[in-house]
């Protein structure tokens, strides 16, 4: 899975977000700070599963 560059996410964002009001842009925070919790998350998951299956392997 590959991840965005800062440009990438820039470039990605339409027009109309420059002329949004300030409730618009609020709500995209939001939508964007839990977008990350929930990618940290995930990651945090995966090394949990990971840790899991290798203490799993090792005691067989």
């Amino acid at each position: 899975m590959s991840e965005l560059t800062l440009q990438q996410l820039v470039e990605g964002l339409p027009k109309s977000l420059l002329n949004a009001t300030d409730r618009d842009i609020e709500g995209f925070q939001k939508i964007i700070e839990e977008t990350i919790k929930l990618r940290e998350g995930h990651r945090n998951l995966q090394k949990m599963v990971k840790n899991f299956s290798l203490s799993t392997i090792q005691r067989t």
